[in-house]
């Protein structure tokens, strides 16, 4: 085993800390919370388990509004709980990934305090500050991802500072050195507690155009859309300058791999396909010097059928760099999840693609058995995000709902009042019930999940897409083994065409149940929305 193979064929799992385990009764999940719960990923089969933001803020942003980067949120825990589980995650055999928030921190965050104290304070360039237009307004057109303007005036000094979130998110200058240096030590902080590595948040946002330029008009906006999307962000994302600090990012963790396991970079990014594969870093000399998993969130906006996901996966296999490690995402704590967006019987098809195409893909929690969006009454949101610009669909608070762990008190999730309602159907809708159904979601990701690690065409084999008018068909092969995939995404039932499926095949594993394990005359009728492995025994 090489050091990089449990980033480029394990399973990653995210946790959304404040939704998993509660240990204490408050209502709001924490450390503890998970340590008590590390079984259930074992049980799974994942690999490695990341953990969103969990340091101490003002929670105006739920932990990405960080006022301290090197210590634990009292709300989650302490670090020696900290340190108590990354023992028992690597006791395991898991990886431990957390939130590395670079863009921004906190207005209460000792930086900002002293950058915004005087024109003249050290600090001062730690952030970017400009003077007000000629009207005394905003210095530019930037828009906040929260909607309004990605500036707020401070009265004191008589200047406007950079936020492209809420104004108690100051954006930090990476055009400053000391800047770059001082994140660089909140790395090497963590990952001497023994983290194995970052998912960096909204990497492509570091550094803003250094003229301040206007952004372009959006010519495809229609009013009533989110203000976001008015302007192109030509000049407060993804600039030219990104190159360089993640080659120097990713020096800073290489710095702390091993022979035995590498340290791992995985970027938020939402980007078009060249622009997000330009992450991977391939230098002139042929190296990959950037992050090892840019996230490809794909899946999450494409339109569910056969046709088009089999040629979105054709684009990015294309687009990958020489040596790049695909990655693959269904939902994650900002997006509806996979059940809302495709409905049940399609999630347990989306369940299948997503752990049998190349690459890492990584599980949002919940997912495993089904979880679905939950409405959550005005009086009871919770989202920034949805306070800024209710009603037009993007909160938050819906995907971020507790786990459902049984049919106890609140899921099992706490003994107090839960931080967000729970869904409706947790009382039959849980990790308990569901472990003891053969048919249940649960069952399936961990069926699948199993043989994705006992067969080796599925965790590092190449991937070959098949011709077949009706159904997703593609084949994944390693060293003379080879495994097929067949995908229904219609409603009426699918013939395959004859060859489709390899000589003296088994169904080694179905989105339905029922079916049987034997394949009669080398001839398969999928029906709606099912799914199957096929292969050799």
């Amino acid at each position: 085993m090489s050091a990089d193979d449990w980033w480029r064929h394990g399973i990653f799992y995210q946790v959304y800390p404040r939704s998993f385990q509660d240990s204490n009764g408050d209502g709001i999940g924490d450390l503890d919370g998970i340590r008590a719960r590390l079984d259930h990923l074992v049980a799974l089969g994942v690999d490695a388990l990341w953990i969103s933001p969990i340091f101490p803020s003002p929670m105006v942003d739920f932990g990405y509004d960080i006022a301290d980067h090197c210590d634990i949120d009292p709300r989650f825990g302490t670090l020696a709980g900290f340190d108590a589980l990354v023992g028992e995650v690597h006791a395991r055999g898991l990886k431990l990934i957390i939130d590395f928030v670079p863009c921004h921190t906190s207005d209460r965050h000792p930086w900002f305090m002293q950058s915004r104290s005087a024109r003249d304070d050290p600090r001062r360039d730690w952030y970017l500050w400009r003077d007000p237009a000629p009207d005394g307004g905003p210095p530019n057109n930037w828009v906040s991802n929260f909607g309004g303007a990605a500036w707020t005036l401070d009265p004191a000094t008589g200047q406007y500072y950079s936020h492209s979130f809420l104004k108690e998110q100051p954006d930090l200058n990476w055009r400053n050195p000391e800047v770059r240096a001082a994140m660089y030590e909140v790395l090497r902080f963590w990952l001497r507690r023994g983290v194995d590595g970052f998912r960096v948040d909204v990497l492509s946002d570091l550094v803003k155009d250094a003229q301040f330029r206007d952004n372009p008009p959006n010519p495809a906006f229609v009013e009533g859309q989110h203000p976001v999307l008015r302007w192109i962000p030509q000049h407060n994302t993804d600039q030219p300058e990104m190159r360089e600090i993640v080659a120097e990012i990713r020096r800073v963790v290489d710095a702390f791999s091993s022979a035995a396991s590498a340290r791992v970079l995985v970027g938020e990014l939402y980007l078009p396909l060249p622009r997000l594969v330009a992450y991977y870093g391939l230098g002139d000399d042929g190296v990959l010097q950037g992050v090892q998993l840019p996230f490809n969130f794909q899946l999450i906006g494409a339109t569910w059928q056969a046709r088009d996901i089999g040629q979105l996966v054709r684009d990015y296999e294309a687009a990958l760099p020489a040596g790049a490690a695909p990655n693959w995402v269904l939902g994650n704590h900002d997006k509806p999840r996979i059940a809302s967006r495709v409905g049940p019987q399609m999630a347990r098809l989306a369940a299948m693609l997503l752990l049998t195409l190349r690459g890492t893909p990584t599980l949002y929690y919940g997912d495993e058995i089904g979880m679905t969006d939950v409405a959550i009454p005005p009086e009871e949101v919770q989202d920034p995000s949805e306070k800024s610009a209710p009603g037009l669909g993007q909160g938050r608070d819906p995907v971020r709902t507790p786990m459902q762990w049984s049919s106890a008190l609140h899921a099992g999730f706490t003994t107090g009042t839960p931080w967000l309602r729970l869904a409706d159907d947790w009382a039959r809708r849980n990790v308990e019930s569901q472990t003891a159904d053969a048919g249940s979601m649960l069952t399936l990701y961990r069926r699948l999940i199993a043989l994705r690690r006992a067969r080796p065409a599925l965790n590092r084999g190449r991937y070959e897409s098949l011709e077949s008018e009706d159904v997703l068909a593609y084949a994944r092969t390693f060293e003379g083994q080879r495994v097929v995939v067949l995908l229904n995404f219609g409603a009426t039932a699918a013939a395959l065409p004859a060859g489709m499926v390899p000589n003296r095949s088994i169904v080694l594993a179905s989105t339905d149940p029922t079916r049987a394990e034997q394949i009669e005359k080398g001839t398969l009728l999928l029906q709606p929305y099912e799914g199957v492995v096929v292969g050799q025994p």
